[in-house]
């Protein structure tokens, strides 16, 4: 395979028992990025970065998140 193959996928799945969906946000600046926040130590895991509509669904679909998505900042 050359220099510029395909990616490998991330997981794209996530145990609710163990991690919560939040959007972290900036005040600064305004941007938006999805992750996971683990319940027992509160640290933040990154997933994506949301620039619009259609990568928050992009994230939703990823991890079949429905409703809503706790913003942090």
């Amino acid at each position: 395979m050359g220099l510029f193959g395909k990616h490998r996928e991330e997981s794209s799945s996530y145990n609710p028992e163990e991690k919560k969906p939040v959007m972290k946000c900036s005040i600064c600046n305004g941007e938006q990025v999805a992750g996971f926040v683990e319940f027992k130590t509160g640290k933040f895991e990154e997933s994506m970065l949301i620039r619009n509509d259609k990568d928050l669904a992009e994230f939703r679909k990823k991890y079949g998140i429905e409703g809503d998505i706790e913003k942090i900042y």
